[in-house]
């Protein structure tokens, strides 16, 4: 099993993940991957998990769009695992199947499917979203459209949805003049009520 799935060399994007993701459990049928949620536009969100021990890790990728580089990151890592585990071998001199059996590793490879399109050019400009998502944008001219966008679809960024300092980010923001769905740094509605 030499061949490789995960492409390194072009923009990634929704329909390239779910493709690789068809091709790696094809390739590779121990993998555990399942659905936990789906975007604002329906896409599933996927979480693959490695192996089966009792210490848990979890790695996410793309919650900012136009990082959308973190997806392939990850999903070569799922790859260059499944290869090493399949070979019984090494991955950064760490015996997978040691690691196999002590760990699970859970990835979500893409949290931000909507916004990953919209950067990578994989959303119809004639789409109700890509026209909504434009004019959010036209609020914020010194934010490149659309490869300066960091939020969902609905202009939340999701990486301030965490729960940490929400007043303190709520101020920062509103002084901003993130205080409205933006490409970048709005916390979302739940902030401001």
């Amino acid at each position: 099993m030499n061949g490789n799935i995960v492409p390194t060399n072009i923009p990634y994007n929704f329909s390239i993940l779910r493709q690789n993701l068809v091709s790696l459990i094809r390739t590779y049928p121990f993998l555990n991957v399942q659905i936990v949620g789906n975007s604002v536009l329906g896409k599933p969100i996927y979480v693959v998990k490695l192996g089966n021990g009792p210490k848990s890790v979890f790695y996410s990728a793309s919650i900012h769009a136009n990082e959308w580089i973190t997806s392939v990151v990850l999903m070569k890592f799922i790859e260059d695992y499944a290869k090493a585990y399949i070979n019984n071998s090494n991955l950064y001199n760490r015996s997978i199947r040691n690691l196999f059996n002590t760990c699970s590793i859970f990835i979500m490879p893409m949290v931000n499917p909507d916004g990953v399109d919209l950067v990578t050019n994989n959303l119809s400009i004639n789409s109700n979203a890509y026209i909504s998502a434009k004019n959010i944008a036209s609020s914020f001219s010194n934010i490149p459209f659309p490869s300066g966008w960091k939020a969902n679809i609905r202009g939340v960024d999701l990486n301030l949805q965490f729960p940490a300092g929400w007043e303190q980010a709520k101020e920062i923001k509103y002084e901003q003049g993130f205080n409205k769905p933006s490409p970048r740094d709005f916390v979302g509605f739940r902030a401001f009520n």
